[in-house]
């Protein structure tokens, strides 16, 4: 469910991973247009890349992880990314 506040993922069941990973992609997706964008701006701001790389790069790894996590790690790691998310957004 989405609302003005953005995607809803309270409420996940046991075994969801592929909901898990939507939500880490998201915020990958999200990092990367961000990376793109100060790419392209006219004085890039090298820290700000930086961020966002280390960023993009974390949640890479834990959606590795989310192929063999079980179903209370990927409950975790779905609630970690959809507040991360909600908090990029915002």
């Amino acid at each position: 469910m989405t609302d003005a506040s953005g995607p809803e993922f309270s409420g996940l069941e046991e075994g969801e991973a592929q909901q898990a990973a939507d939500i880490v992609q998201e915020v990958v997706a999200w990092y990367t247009e961000q990376i793109a964008a100060e790419r392209r701006a006219p004085l890039p701001d090298d820290e700000r890349l930086a961020q966002l790389t280390a960023g993009r790069t974390a949640a890479y790894q834990d959606l590795q992880r989310l192929e063999d996590a079980d179903a209370e790690e990927e409950d975790r790691l779905a609630a970690l990314y959809a507040a991360r998310l909600r908090e990029l957004e915002s």
